[in-house]
């Protein structure tokens, strides 16, 4: 079910696995990568995951989730997370992914777009959304073409 990982580095950054999670059919919730994005001496500058597969939930919480640290943004390292955990996905047939982001949160969009996504829509967010309680309304959904 999981690949080997070693393999997602490039001349600047390089993913650590720090663990996989199986799904939870019930839950909705897909299989799942979970790295520590690291410059190449091993320092941890973020974390991002891939979520594997299609569904209702992912088109709104999206395939890949990203997190730069305050001290290492400005660096695209978000981006080329992306394209790194892109590469993984094209492993396990993905297709094609979704990444979404608040339609506030212009440095995400921006990565959105430097990685090659379309924007879809700006969508609200269903009324059960488990995104809801945190109060947010909507997501700029960005598909991705593998």
């Amino acid at each position: 079910m999981f690949f080997d990982t070693t393999f997602l580095k490039n001349d600047e950054i390089q993913l650590f696995l720090e663990k996989t999670a199986e799904g939870n059919e019930e839950k909705g919730w897909v299989p799942a990568y979970h790295f520590a994005i690291c410059n190449l001496e091993g320092t941890k500058m973020g974390t991002c995951d891939l979520r594997l597969g299609h569904n209702d939930k992912l088109y709104f919480g999206g395939n890949i989730g990203y997190r730069v640290e305050e001290s290492y943004r400005g660096h695209h390292y978000a981006e080329k997370a992306c394209l790194l955990l892109f590469e993984l996905a094209k492993k396990h047939e993905l297709g094609d992914l979704i990444i979404t982001c608040n339609p506030d949160n212009y440095p995400s969009r921006k990565t959105c777009e430097y990685a090659g996504g379309e924007l879809l829509e700006v969508a609200e967010l269903p009324a059960d959304s488990d995104m809801r309680v945190r109060g947010e309304t909507k997501k700029c959904i960005y598909r991705f073409e593998l």
